[in-house]
């Protein structure tokens, strides 16, 4: 799996101009638009992985682009609310928390107490590792819920959380996600360094496609499905 992948976008028989536009759209992601369209290709991307194509497909119908990428932001969107909220509510707990617990130790013929702070600091390192572990459950999900949206082509299939979850739990899609990551920070610290001569970012979009190779081809193999489009 982890060769096919690394060899997807270089089989195709014009990966070098894709390379191109791909870390073009990378540089323009800051304009929203162009990073939205990349997402659209990497749908296109998932689709082909789980197809069994051998190459990547080539950036065509940028309407198509467009339309895909936005579904794909919205089904990332929505399941990272679920780590985005808890971490937003605990840093208003423990805000408010600090408030109160500096306004009542500079109270007037207040005792210095250390209670308030350190039952303060218990409850912001629990729900620090809660919200930790909350984040990582979500990361290894998402890329799921992307895969399962590419294989059906439908915005509801990136929520469908029974198949999203049945297909998770797989060992294919675990082992799939974990060489997701080892390529992505390998080729990521390479990219980086090369960045500054723009070479960097050729690699980046390198990395990307073969880690949405990865999580979609996992995800397919784990479910037992493959996309038909």
């Amino acid at each position: 799996m982890l060769s096919d992948a690394l060899w997807f976008l270089k089989r195709s028989d014009d990966w070098l101009a894709t390379t191109i536009i791909g870390a073009i759209l990378s540089l323009l992601s800051v304009l929203i638009l162009p990073g939205i369209v990349l997402q659209g290709y990497y749908v296109r991307t998932m689709q082909a992985a789980t197809r069994g194509d051998e190459s990547a497909p080539s950036f065509t119908d940028w309407g198509g682009l467009f339309v895909d990428g936005l579904k794909l932001f919205a089904v990332t969107f929505v399941w990272s609310l679920l780590a985005i909220i808890p971490s937003v509510a605990l840093f208003a707990i423990v805000g408010a928390g600090s408030v109160a617990v500096s306004e009542a130790a500079s109270a007037p013929g207040a005792a210095p107490s250390t209670a308030g702070s350190l039952g303060l600091g218990i409850v912001g390192l629990v729900g620090m590792l809660l919200v930790t572990g909350l984040s990582l459950l979500v990361s290894y999900l998402v890329p799921a819920a992307g895969a399962n949206f590419a294989i059906n082509g439908s915005l509801r299939a990136g929520f469908d959380v029974r198949t999203i979850l049945k297909g998770a739990l797989t060992s294919e899609y675990a082992i799939a996600w974990v060489l997701a990551i080892v390529v992505a920070i390998v080729l990521g610290m390479v990219g980086s360094v090369l960045a500054i001569i723009l070479v960097g970012l050729l690699v980046l979009f390198y990395a990307q496609v073969t880690t949405y190779y990865l999580w979609a081809r996992g995800f397919a193999d784990g479910v037992g499905t493959q996309s038909d489009w």
